[in-house]
């Protein structure tokens, strides 16, 4: 009789976490639908200028030739996925752990502290895979041209689901691990790098005599998700194999979601 009963048990356990894992994230949602246009405003921006300013300025100038703009605008998309989901990760928390205290208000849901930081990074990813598909579009009204081959769009979508998962786990730890009054000077001293070094506006393999830069690119997570979403779309270009990208964005996930959750449940009992 024991046996039997110990799953059925657990059933009504699983399905009350998700009845409010869900209600949290649907409020979410339902906020930032409310709020659509400031927050593409502030994720497409920077991007747009960007794409615009290296894909179509210079090269009307003569600056650029050949495809360069083709190698861009993967870039920029991943460079959009991954940065949103880093940003509306980190800073949330840092207001909500000090300022605001709305953490509290998740805390006192019936959900394990575990899942009110996956219900964060869930959301984060979401918002940041919004903010990427926007920027094809756009990309296509900048450049005049976008060539996305069918069978390319399931690598891009896991590149981009991947890298934005990523990001958001990052977000996470350095939210749970940087005081209000240094979360300004830390992401001024991540953000440059992190675009000039991820691979964003040029191909990994064509780093090949300049060895130094490129072990330096090899070590930033959005290079990873600009070769995947650039092999996909451009494949013509030398890039990092997708398999590789892939295992090398799973890892990453691995480890700083652990770091990210570790440091959410220590900052939730202080």
């Amino acid at each position: 009789m024991t046996a039997v009963a110990a799953p059925a048990a657990t059933a009504p356990a699983r399905l009350s976490y998700r009845t409010p894992f869900l209600a949290l994230l649907w409020r979410d949602l339902f906020v930032t639908g409310r709020e659509l246009p400031s927050f593409l405003a502030q994720v497409i921006l920077q991007p747009l200028f960007l794409l615009f300013v290296f894909g179509r300025v210079l090269r009307n100038l003569g600056y650029t030739q050949g495809n360069f703009a083709e190698v861009l605008l993967p870039g920029i998309v991943a460079f959009t996925a991954f940065l949103t989901a880093l940003q509306n990760t980190a800073l949330p928390l840092v207001i909500d752990f000090s300022y605001t205290k709305e953490i509290e208000d998740r805390l006192l849901a019936p959900l394990p502290t575990t899942l009110v930081a996956l219900e964060k990074v869930l959301f984060a990813t979401l918002r940041a895979l919004v903010a990427a598909v926007v920027m094809f579009p756009l990309g296509w009204a900048v450049l005049g041209s976008l060539s996305v081959p069918g069978a390319a769009v399931l690598p891009v979508a896991v590149s981009l689901v991947l890298g934005s998962l990523v990001g958001s786990a990052i977000g996470m730890t350095v939210g749970t691990a940087v005081t209000p009054a240094k979360i300004n000077i830390v992401f001024t001293l991540v953000l440059t790098p992190l675009l000039f070094t991820g691979c964003t506006q040029f191909p990994f393999r064509g780093l090949s005599h300049l060895r130094w830069f490129q072990v330096i690119c090899a070590c930033n997570p959005l290079t990873y998700v600009s070769e995947g979403v650039r092999g996909a779309m451009v494949p013509d270009v030398p890039h990092i194999p997708f398999w590789i990208c892939a295992l090398a964005l799973l890892g990453l996930l691995a480890l700083f979601l652990a770091l990210g959750i570790r440091g959410f449940r220590r900052r939730a009992l202080d």
